[in-house]
């Protein structure tokens, strides 16, 4: 009768467990930063943040080396491969095979964040929240490519040849790889004391 007691206590133990390390895992917030280099005196570090699962992520951080007073298109693409420069990180991140957008249009690429807007220094600060990326699932943006172009993206309107599919943004002029941040996870945790009295009380 014991050893059944000591039994059932483990197996709740381990579902109590269980379910504590899954609450965590979906409920904590997650944390991906880009560092942007390039050949032509731009850099940058960008920050993304997404609190809950289907939650938006908010998107902050600083671009230097850009035109003074100029906005200049800023894309999630689909490659983390920086081995060729930026052109090695291929197209806009578009996995449900969309035409390119505006970042609050209903139709866009997931990867089309629209222009960073730069001041008289030419430094864009970015703060900013977007729904359609994500840091989680089979559609994260974490190890995919970021970049930042040498002209303004028209938001797929501008009638150009490559409005639709580039916005004609031009050239890339920095990029970077969307990393884990080193603080991943954040979430509350309970302690050993706090599991074993909610494994008694089931």
């Amino acid at each position: 009768m014991h050893a059944r007691s000591t039994i059932s206590y483990f197996v709740k133990l381990l579902v109590c467990l269980t379910f504590v390390t899954y609450a965590a895992a979906h409920n904590t917030p997650v944390k991906a930063v880009a560092v942007l280099t390039g050949t032509s005196g731009v850099s940058g570090t960008v920050y993304f943040q997404q609190d809950k699962p289907h939650s938006k992520v908010k998107i902050t951080g600083t671009i230097q080396g850009l035109t003074a007073n100029a906005k200049r298109g800023f894309h999630v693409h689909t490659f983390g491969d920086l081995s060729g420069g930026c052109n090695s990180t291929g197209t806009h991140f578009n996995p449900f095979n969309q035409t390119h957008g505006g970042p609050n249009d209903p139709v866009r690429h997931v990867g089309d964040l629209g222009n960073v807007q730069t001041d008289n220094n030419g430094t864009a600060t970015l703060n900013f929240e977007d729904w359609f990326i994500s840091l989680r699932g089979h559609l994260s943006v974490v190890g995919r490519g970021l970049v930042v172009h040498a002209g303004t993206d028209d938001f797929g309107k501008g009638g150009q040849s490559d409005s639709l599919t580039t916005g004609h943004a031009g050239a890339r002029l920095a990029c970077g790889i969307i990393g884990k941040h080193k603080i991943f996870y954040s979430a509350h945790k309970l302690t050993p004391a706090q599991i074993l009295y909610t494994a008694r009380t089931l």
